[in-house]
């Protein structure tokens, strides 16, 4: 519980009051390598947090597997379309190695909210968060040579690196395994 706890001092506001009431809501568990929190398809019921391990967000279109964000320690993940509109979800979130994992259901966090507004505005800063990552990876993905993609993960999210297989790094990266080889080559 620990490292949850560590994640409110980004939220100086929140009380100790909110802060138990949200932690009382919280499922620990250990999952494999492999583990998928979340199924295309399926509605998505939880928001995790990963205390310690990865996992990766991908789909399959046309038998490919296309990797979309990766998450580390310490980060919230989920198939946030499907968790807000409560519609199937597009995409499939699996772990890339033995995770320790915290869960809490859309039900739980959303009666959080009611009861603590505090919650709320520290969940739409996460939100905001969420979005500016996935656009900066947009405009990166379309802007950016195939090496600058590369270059820039390895500034930003070295971890990925070493956690991630070369496939799921160049798919990520909207690249081929040989152009990610060639490129790891010459760096």
């Amino acid at each position: 519980m620990e490292n949850f706890l560590s994640l409110f001092s980004k939220f100086p506001t929140i009380s100790d009051e909110a802060k138990a009431a949200f932690a009382s809501h919280l499922v620990e568990f250990e999952v494999e390598k492999g583990f998928l929190l979340e199924k295309e398809g399926q509605i998505s019921r939880y928001l995790y947090f990963v205390i310690q391990g990865s996992a990766r967000s991908y789909y399959i279109r046309e038998n490919r597997d296309i990797t979309v964000s990766f998450t580390l320690d310490e980060e919230f993940v989920t198939a946030m379309h499907s968790f807000i509109t409560r519609k199937p979800s597009y995409e499939n979130i699996e772990t890339m190695e033995k995770s320790k994992v915290f869960k809490i259901s859309y039900d739980n966090l959303q009666a959080c909210f009611l009861e603590h507004p505090e919650l709320e505005r520290a969940y739409r800063m996460i939100l905001e968060q969420y979005y500016i990552v996935l656009e900066e990876h947009q405009i990166f993905n379309k802007f950016k040579t195939a090496k600058e993609r590369y270059l820039e993960l390895m500034q930003y999210r070295p971890k990925v690196i070493h956690r991630a297989s070369v496939g799921q790094i160049a798919s990520f990266l909207d690249m081929t395994i040989e152009t990610l080889s060639r490129i790891r080559a010459k760096i």
